[in-house]
């Protein structure tokens, strides 16, 4: 039996309503705080999570999953064609004895074609047999071996090919492009906002809702695809997006929706992780003091005290905890104009009545952030308790090659979000109105009539089969959580008044057509 890979799950009813309530509820507060939705690609190019995110983050470094998008061999013969200006097509198509990989036929010539990186005199007789038989369908026949110029063609080689009427063509190979499915979003709603200008509207609000990807260890909460809920505030300067009241309002929305889906136990903790030109002068205080203590720690920090001295602070590892307290806080380095964002975050944060900790070991895993950075978290979910987690990022539209557009975002972990609901699924689940159980042979078509006059009322409508005995359609109704069945037998339908029955209390009561709606929504 095939199962789902390990890392991935499926997700099925009835857990799905519980997704479904979540998403609702998040699409309701961002409507009201002006967020409009985004759809980017699951795949990008490697190159914007490596310039994005950053060389030497986990993310990039171990966990993305990336592939060679083109195969140099078609690149070769689709190059080829254009040159000729030909359109592929499958030639001689009853020819199948030693058969090239492409078949390419003109007005007067059929091309046996074949393309290697580096060639093979295998390749070589496979053209020279195919084409021995193709000439006996038409007469003029030239089969090509297409290489990479960059291969050195031996003159032995060669001697070989025009022995055995193969001529080889040399094609100019671009290096194949590299693609990752996105092991995070804030890249790619970048992307998009260079490419499409998205700086023209001022002042941009955008949420997205879907899947991203990594290649880690899977644990509670956390898979190989997972969910994620993630907004941008990104546009120019001078659209008021590097303002710390969009910091806090970003943060006011969030405690917003967390109370809106009962989640009401939640911490919020605060940091300032200060401008690149900050970091620099704290990178070289981190190397310091790390210098004489990193051989004492894990190889995770090992390898970040060398390239990256502030992911220190991710290490969860017990053991390096109180070398890492002893260590220096980005707070000691923060510069004026730094002090006073974060400063005017908390004045604004404390006024709307948000709570919040601050928290100077606090950093983000990802190379871009700048300033304000901050996690959700929920003692629900044990040792890894972040529910969310997010930052300002005012240089990384620069970074991707765009205009300076300072932006913050943040990505709710979906899986790990309705893991923390005090709602069940059950509880959220919306279950039949009425289930209609058509009674006797030919009734299927006045149930199905029926059912359709109900929905278009906003009901929610089992339908069942008149295949069905009397017993069999109340052990579905009752299976399908329905409050009442209705029965659409030949009287019923003739006197125009159908059997509704509660199955909850087992009242039974004939209905008029007309006052169905109203009856089953008393």
């Amino acid at each position: 039996m095939i199962k789902a890979v390990r890392g991935t799950r499926d997700l099925l009813p009835p857990e799905t309503a519980l997704w479904n309530f979540v998403e609702a509820a998040v699409r309701d507060v961002f409507r009201a705080y002006n967020f409009q939705e985004i759809r980017t690609p699951i795949f990008e190019a490697t190159e914007l999570f490596a310039r994005g995110v950053g060389e030497e983050t986990d993310i990039v470094a171990k966990e993305m999953y990336t592939w060679e998008d083109a195969k140099p061999e078609e690149q070769m013969a689709n190059g080829w064609l254009r040159r000729q200006s030909l359109i592929f097509r499958n030639a001689l198509p009853s020819l199948s004895k030693d058969r090239p990989r492409w078949v390419v036929e003109t007005r007067d010539t059929v091309f046996p074609l074949e393309a290697e990186i580096a060639p093979r005199i295998t390749t070589l007789e496979r053209l020279q047999s195919f084409s021995r038989l193709a000439r006996e369908v038409r007469p003029n026949v030239r089969p090509l071996l297409l290489h990479s110029t960059d291969f050195a063609i031996g003159e032995q080689f060669r001697v070989e090919a025009e022995r055995l009427g193969v001529e080889l063509v040399g094609i100019e190979v671009d290096p194949p492009q590299r693609l990752t499915l996105r092991p995070e979003n804030t890249a790619g709603v970048v992307r998009a906002y260079i490419e499409h200008k998205l700086w023209d509207r001022g002042l941009n609000k955008l949420y997205y809702i879907g899947p991203q990807f990594r290649r880690e260890r899977p644990q509670k909460g956390r898979y190989r695809q997972f969910y994620q809920i993630g907004a941008e505030v990104i546009g120019p300067a001078s659209a008021g997006s590097e303002s710390p009241a969009r910091d806090a309002e970003v943060l006011e929305m969030l405690a917003t929706l967390l109370d809106r889906l009962g989640i009401t136990d939640w911490n919020l903790e605060l940091n300032s992780v200060g401008t690149p030109a900050d970091r620099v002068q704290f990178n070289e205080a981190l190397r310091k003091a790390l210098d004489p203590v990193k051989e004492k720690m894990c190889g995770d920090c090992q390898r970040r005290a060398v390239t990256n001295p502030l992911r220190v602070f991710d290490c969860k590892v017990p053991e390096d905890q109180p070398i890492i307290e002893t260590l220096p806080r980005i707070t000691q380095f923060l510069g004026e104009d730094s002090r006073k964002h974060f400063d005017a975050v908390q004045d604004i944060l404390r006024s709307v009545g948000v709570e919040f900790h601050t928290n100077d070991r606090l950093v983000r895993g990802l190379d871009y952030y700048t300033r304000t950075a901050f996690e959700f978290t929920h003692g629900a979910l044990g040792a890894q308790n972040a529910i969310l987690g997010g930052g300002r990022y005012d240089g990384l539209s620069e970074a991707l090659g765009g205009p300076s557009a300072p932006g913050i975002g943040f990505a709710i972990g979906e899986d790990r979000l309705v893991m923390s609901l005090k709602e069940t699924a059950e509880s959220v689940l919306r279950r039949p109105d009425v289930y209609v159980a058509p009674l006797g042979a030919g009734m299927n078509g006045e149930a199905a009539r029926l059912a359709r006059e109900l929905r278009r009322h906003d009901m929610v409508v089992e339908l069942g089969d008149d295949g069905f005995r009397l017993k069999k359609s109340f052990e579905a109704a009752t299976k399908a959580g329905a409050k009442y069945i209705l029965i659409v037998g030949e009287n019923e339908v003739k006197t125009d008044a159908f059997a509704l029955k509660n199955l909850a209390t087992g009242e039974q009561v004939s209905v008029p057509r007309a006052e169905l709606v109203q009856k089953i929504r008393a």
